[in-house]
Formats: structure tokens, sequence, C-alpha cells
């Protein structure tokens, strides 16, 4: 089968600059990669094409060759200026292949292997982020506070000022991985590249570990922390505290702690963003009679309500201004008065008999009932027909 034009290969147009061919190479590796095209057959092959056009291509005395002379220039029967890369398909051979993988595995890989060339080099390890669950009350997410919590974690150790080394000494370099943290090895046309095993990818070792935190540059203590807790918070607002996670390995710089806040359920008090609902029982003849009741607010205070006459079940009343205050600012919420009408029970005899008077009298003082009524009776009357 005729081999493919190299430019073609890796979708370019001749006379292409060095940046664009690597450019134009690491797109089509990452693309044909036969470990991202399992259910390709030919990935494999294509993606050898394609480390061959590169090995030839990357090169500028076997690209001015292959630019004059074309695959001949590689085939024996040519001298164009360009030496014979190899026997691997006719091209590049298996050495200079992995050569040409070597050169991109980096831009390639680095995000799966530890953050890409030179990355490898980590004198000292960020400590990890923490996370503290605080649950408040209702009364405390309206008011905020300070509050002084306990988070157990990593801290520098005392004994070795976090070095990790005893008396405080400083760690040396990795023999094995010279300081990068990864080691490499080849295999066939493929480079595989390693977390060093002597230093655990910190590119340091240390010869004489603090006997106090073994070497770690930490030890576990809980520490006593004052959070503010602005007013307004909810179920799920986060607070972040910038350096206060686990401490680093070795003097690394710590991580940060986030305290997500949980707001109780109230006896009382129901929440919708900055809106509170109170449901208030109101009874039988004061929401027949109207009157005034007194409900209580948020803040501790005492609100009067003034109950219309003829007031019925799930009918709302606005307090404005009495909901929770707005986290970032603005407007607080509102409050709602809900009626609940509560139907005597336990009556006496008297009780009874002045109701069933009232029941007598009372043909027309329920518009609603009579009105629904009336429509079951259509209904019926339409059944029936």
């Amino acid at each position: 089968m005729a081999k493919r034009d190299y430019y073609e290969v890796l979708g370019l147009s001749k006379g292409a600059s060095a940046d664009d061919i690597k450019k134009a190479y690491r797109k089509k590796a990452k693309e044909l990669h036969p470990d991202r095209n399992a259910d390709n057959p030919d990935s494999e092959r294509q993606f050898k094409e394609a480390g061959e056009a590169y090995d030839v291509l990357k090169d500028p005395d076997k690209k001015a060759a292959y630019d004059r002379f074309g695959h001949a220039a590689f085939e024996g029967g040519m001298g164009g200026g360009g030496a014979r890369p190899g026997g691997f398909g006719g091209g590049a051979g298996q050495g200079d292949f992995a050569s040409a993988f070597s050169d991109v595995f980096d831009d390639l890989f680095g995000d799966f292997m530890g953050g890409g060339r030179g990355g490898g080099r980590q004198r000292a390890a960020r400590g990890a982020d923490l996370r503290y669950n605080l649950r408040v009350t209702l009364e405390e997410a309206y008011a905020g506070l300070q509050k002084t919590i306990k988070v157990p974690s990593a801290v520098p150790c005392d004994a070795c000022e976090g070095s990790g080394a005893e008396g405080g000494a400083q760690p040396s370099t990795c023999p094995t991985c010279s300081g990068m943290g990864k080691v490499r090895a080849q295999q066939g046309f493929f480079t595989v590249e390693r977390t060093c095993p002597t230093c655990g990818g910190l590119g340091q070792i240390i010869k004489n570990p603090c006997k106090s935190c073994q070497g770690q540059g930490r030890v576990q203590k809980d520490r006593a922390l004052s959070v503010n807790i602005p007013a307004g918070v909810e179920t799920g607002t986060r607070i972040r505290l910038a350096g206060e996670g686990e401490a680093g390995m070795r003097g690394g710089p710590s991580g940060d702690l986030y305290i997500f806040i949980e707001v109780a359920k109230h006896e009382l008090f129901e929440r919708e963003e900055t809106n509170l609902f109170c449901r208030v029982p109101v009874s039988m003849t004061k929401a027949a009679l109207g009157g005034d009741i007194e409900v209580p607010t948020i803040d501790g205070g005492r609100s009067r309500v003034k109950i219309p006459p003829g007031s019925q079940s799930g009918r709302q009343m606005r307090l404005r201004g009495k909901g929770m205050p707005a986290l970032r600012g603005g407007a607080p919420g509102d409050m709602f008065i809900e009626m609940a009408v509560e139907t005597p029970v336990n009556l006496t005899a008297r009780q009874t008999e002045l109701l069933r008077e009232f029941e007598a009298l009372s043909e027309d003082n329920s518009p609603e009932s009579k009105s629904f009524f009336s429509s079951v009776r259509s209904f019926w009357d339409s059944m029936k027909s």
C-alpha cells in the first residue's frame, strides 16, 4: 500500500513551521492513542503512522530531504542530504518513534501523570483541604455569631519546624530521580513515567527523619478556630478559611478549611430563602368575628396582627421586613402569618346547644359551602340525565 504524504497524515500543508508540526502531532497522537480507541482496530496503525511522520518532519535535515524527494529520500535511492532514519515501516525506526513520542509525552499526558514538563519537582507538598460541618439555629442564622470550633487536622511539627528532618535540617535531593519526583522507563516505542519509588514524588529524601513526626513534617492535633458566621446564612452556605486546612508535607503550604452551614429546623418558623412562614391557630369565633392576635417574630419580639371578620383557614397576612436578612446585602425578607381556623373540641352541653342553635340560624353564612353543594347537585343531576 502506497505511503501517505506525511503532511497529509498530520493534517498540515507544506511549509508548516516546527511549532505547527508539533501542535499537529500532539493533536493526532492524543486523538489516535490506542488506549483511547479500544473500539477502533486501526487506531494503532494510524498512531504509528503519525509518529513516523512527526519523526521526519520535526528534524530540519530530514524535512528538507522529504520536501525535495518525498518518501524516496529514505528508501536508499536518493541521497538528497537526509540521513536514512531507520527501518520502521520504511520510515522512522522504532527508537526514533519513541523519541518522537517522548517529545510530546508530557504535553499529552501531563494532566494525568502529575502536572506536565518539569512538574515533578515537588520540594513541599500542599496540605489537603478540610471540610467542617457546622449546625446553627435559625436564630443564630438571623443574628449572625462568632463561634469557636475545634478542628482535628495535621499541623506543622514543632520539633523539626515542619522540615521532617531531625533538628530542622534541610532534606537532600533524591539520587534516583535527581529531584524531579518522577522516573521514566522505555518500553518499546512508549515512554512510561512513574512516581519515583525512592522519594514518593517529593524530589527529596530525609536521611535522619524527625522522631516526633517520622519525617512527615506535621503531626495530628486539634486546633481551636474562631469563625465569624454572617447574618443570613442558610443551609448549604460555604465559608472558606484560607490556609486553615491541613499542614503541607515538609513545610509545604497549608490547605484551606471549608465550613458548610446547616440551619436546624425551627419549631415555629419555616424558611424559604429570606422569607419566614408561621402557622398560627385561630379560634373559630375569632375567625368569624375578627379581632387581634399576638404573634412571635424571629428576633424574639412580638407583633400584633388584626384578623378580619370572616377569615378562613389558609389566609395569609404579611409582616414586611420581619423575615431573614439577606446574606449579601439588600432588603430583609418578610414574615407571612398563615391562619389555621381551629374547630372546638370537648364541648359542654351548653356549648353544643348554642352551636346547634347557631347552625339553625346560619343558612346564608357559609357562601363557599353553599356554592360547593350547589355544584354537587348540578353534577348529580347531569349524571342522571
